[in-house]
């Protein structure tokens, strides 16, 4: 079978068993945050927190909430790492995580960016691992589902200043949802051939004389959740292409399901909340579109193998894994930033110039296609709202988006929302020129430039992936990384509760003749020339002085 064919099969089986579980998982989901009754277990939990669950609160109150949530979350896991050479891990310990490092680590795993300026493998004690890391895998991915889940209530209500409670659709998303799945596939990952153990590293002497340790340790738990809720932090260095973290081909179609699984089933808890699933529908067309076009466009820069030495030798496989082949290492990469994982299995920053562009292009789409675990789904929603804004002035009308007014307080958080990423992006990458901090590139050149620009891209799209060859263990890139991710994450959501909020408070307008039809492959088409338009005319300079300049 050739590489091609392969490539096709693989995304093929993808696409049935995603479609496969749309519907029911989708349903599941709307069932969870639209239960009015709590466990023991979850009432035990909001005892614990001071919590009334029966209680709902404002957008203001929610936003409070989650914020207060992620500061504690971030000095816990900062402090945690800081002890780290105290806690349980392999024999020969290690020290503790040094300030910057650790700062940058606590905030990249609250903020779902799983961002890694360290060998994990090295580094990190396996309390470290489960106790911080996995932890916030699992509540990091819960925030932004639960996020929203208060932006949909905000246009499935009227005349109401409550968006539910984030304590309990935190404790349900995670325990409901997250956990049982995270359980099973645990299971079936080390069915497959991963490691879950908590052995000493091993040095054993290998044919050549040299010396090679073994790394043991709970890899298939942390992998498990690591692409369930799009968070992508490895337990090893070289992430999923580790063969303890992905031992074969079918793991890593498992995995690649994983991490689009709950995105591409979140539409269907939109349309049923807001009491029409064909708005579900179109956002997921949405979505489908936009992450067909680019796996296509992915694997066809790498299948074409543009470069002199990946022409002379008849394949672009340098930084890949032969057990997962060009392909599906170009569809894994492509689905990785198409979402907020940012999980590899391959170097991307071995890719063709054109190729190694598609990672950054998903990205700069705000990875709404689909996007990470919840955080997808609002961003395509603000994408939304800006449509059917752009329609209403082409038309001359007032525009409406199911029902309720798109006015200048809601244009203006969404156009907040578009903003931010952007701006940190491009003020980033400049300010890291500007101070000679871009010498720590392992290139020169537009390659340099694409290592750089992928760098900010990532952390302030929150997805954590990497053009590797760039130092980023310094501590102006850790502070700096930082402030992006946490920049990154927490302006758009404040941004997203608010809109939610406004949108709450409005009574809905009926429907007209005059009204935008929001499920009909006209909106579809809509929201995806906008947001190709958009983020071109943003990023297309950049792109042009980096992997465009080194493609051409």
């Amino acid at each position: 079978m050739s590489t091609t064919a392969a490539g096709v099969i693989f995304i093929l089986v993808l696409v049935a068993a995603l479609a496969a579980v749309h519907r029911p998982f989708g349903d599941y989901m709307y069932r969870v945050v639209s239960d009015t009754k709590h466990s023991r277990f979850e009432r035990g939990i909001y005892r614990l927190v001071g919590v009334n669950p029966d209680g709902e609160q404002s957008w203001g109150v929610y936003a409070r909430s989650v914020l207060a949530f992620s500061a504690v979350s971030i000095l816990f896991l900062y402090l945690l790492l800081r002890l780290n050479w105290a806690l349980f891990g392999p024999a020969e310990g290690f020290p503790g995580v040094t300030d910057h490092i650790a700062w940058n680590t606590a905030v990249s795993f609250v903020t779902n960016t799983n961002w890694q300026a360290y060998s994990g493998e090295s580094t990190m004690t396996y309390l470290s691992q489960m106790a911080g890391l996995a932890v916030q895998n699992f509540v990091s991915a819960a925030v932004a589902v639960a996020v929203v889940v208060a932006l949909i209530r905000g246009f499935a209500r009227r005349r109401t200043s409550e968006l539910g409670n984030f304590w309990v659709d935190l404790t349900r998303i995670t325990v409901r949802v997250l956990l049982p799945i995270a359980v099973l596939g645990t299971i079936v990952l080390i069915l497959g051939g991963a490691i879950q153990n908590f052995t000493d590293y091993h040095t054993f002497t290998t044919v050549a004389g040299g010396e090679q340790t073994i790394t043991g340790g709970p890899m298939a738990s942390q992998e498990l959740i690591k692409e369930l809720g799009t968070n992508g932090g490895g337990f090893a260095n070289v992430n999923s292409a580790h063969p303890f973290e992905n031992p074969t081909t079918w793991t890593n179609l498992l995995e690649v399901f994983l991490l689009l699984c709950i995105p591409f089933s979140l539409p269907r808890v939109f349309g049923r909340m807001v009491g029409d699933n064909r708005q579900g529908y179109a956002v997921v067309a949405i979505m489908g579109i936009l992450a067909i076009a680019s796996i296509a466009l992915t694997n066809a820069f790498e299948l074409a193998g543009n470069g002199t030495v990946p022409q002379a030798v008849g394949a672009a496989m340098e930084g890949k894994e032969v057990r997962f082949g060009l392909s599906n290492s170009a569809t894994f990469a492509a689905a990785t930033t198409l979402t907020s994982t940012g999980a590899v299995d391959s170097f991307h920053d071995s890719y063709t110039a054109l190729g190694g562009m598609m990672p950054i292009v998903n990205m700069m789409l705000g990875e709404v296609a689909p996007g990470g675990v919840g955080s997808g789904l609002y961003g395509l929603l603000v994408l939304a709202v800006i449509t059917v804004f752009v329609a209403g002035l082409m038309v001359g009308r007032t525009p409406e988006y199911l029902g309720k007014k798109i006015g200048s307080r809601e244009i203006k958080l969404a156009s907040l929302y578009f903003l931010t990423t952007p701006v940190l992006v491009l003020v980033g990458m400049a300010t890291a020129f500007a101070t000679g901090n871009n010498s720590t590139a392992l290139n020169v050149g537009p390659h340099g430039l694409s290592e750089v620009l992928y760098a900010f891209t990532s952390a302030s799209n929150n997805n954590g992936s990497a053009f590797a060859g760039i130092t980023v263990n310094t501590p102006w890139w850790d502070t700096a990384l930082g402030l992006c991710m946490l920049l990154g994450r927490f302006l758009p959501l404040i941004f997203v509760l608010g809109l939610a909020g406004a949108l709450a408070r409005q009574k809905p307008v009926p429907a007209s003749e005059g009204t935008l039809p929001t499920h009909r492959p006209l909106f579809v088409g809509m929201v995806v020339g906008v947001t190709v338009v958009l983020i071109a005319l943003t990023f297309l300079p950049a792109l042009a002085l980096g992997p465009l300049a080194e493609g051409l």
